[in-house]
């Protein structure tokens, strides 16, 4: 019996230098709610095609792009990083069968941390999840020890990360849904830092630790893919 291949991404391309995948719903025309996934350091956009996958299995169009220094991209990581997940957001709201309204981020360690900032500063935003983010501090001393696999303008990028908090910026998210998701066995970020990240955020808010696990075990779990797609639906209206 011949097993049936994979779904793959919908389209590719490339939107102001950082290549992207697109995935759709392959049942209905929309307009869907849509979500951009940031990958973590060192990681690209192809490592997370089985929550974009997913993600399209449950009615969302889901984008993953290749940020600064990574993948496909032609460019280092440095501040311009921050503005690239709202202009990705604008992207995918463009098209017709995607809610403009109903767009949210997904991000991952260094990807939660964007995520976080990015729905801070972006009216093109409604919510984030953020899956065992960083911190600035530790991203710092990570840069300094050569510790990040990517390319990097090192020293714009720890100049930005010595003048902001991503404390600050959950609570500018305000009302937006933020959802933070950590494994307790954590060995580069501790789950207590996003016990924190929750503590300052406003509803509607939602924080899940898992028992065990480790710093990449929560990205790809494909039970809590549902589980946060099924609770930003709910709180997106």
């Amino acid at each position: 019996m011949r097993l049936p291949s994979p779904r793959t991404a919908s389209e590719r391309g490339v939107h102001e230098g950082r290549p992207y995948e697109l995935w759709l719903p392959a049942d209905g025309d929309g307009p869907w709610p849509g979500i951009v996934v940031l990958h973590g350091a060192g990681s690209r956009k192809e490592n997370h095609a089985d929550f974009a996958r997913a993600a399209s299995g449950y009615g969302w169009a889901a984008l993953t792009f290749d940020q600064r220094g990574h993948g496909e991209s032609d460019d280092e990581m440095s501040p311009a990083a921050f503005n690239d997940a709202g202009r990705m957001a604008r992207l995918l709201g463009e098209r017709e069968d995607v809610d403009a309204s109903r767009i949210c981020l997904r991000g991952s360690s260094m990807g939660g941390f964007l995520a976080i900032h990015a729905a801070a500063t972006t009216d093109a935003i409604a919510g984030a999840v953020a899956i065992c983010p960083a911190a600035e501090d530790g991203l710092r001393r990570a840069l300094k020890r050569d510790e990040l696999e990517m390319r990097a303008d090192r020293d714009s990028l720890d100049a930005w990360l010595g003048e902001h908090d991503v404390r600050d910026a959950v609570e500018l998210m305000g009302a937006k849904p933020l959802l933070l998701i950590h494994a307790r066995g954590d060995e580069t970020i501790p789950y207590t830092w996003s016990e924190e990240l929750y503590q300052r955020a406003e509803a509607p808010r939602k924080l899940i630790v898992l028992p065990g696990g480790h710093h990449r075990s929560a990205q790809h779990d494909a039970e809590l893919h549902g589980v946060a797609l099924r609770w930003l639906e709910r709180e997106l209206g």
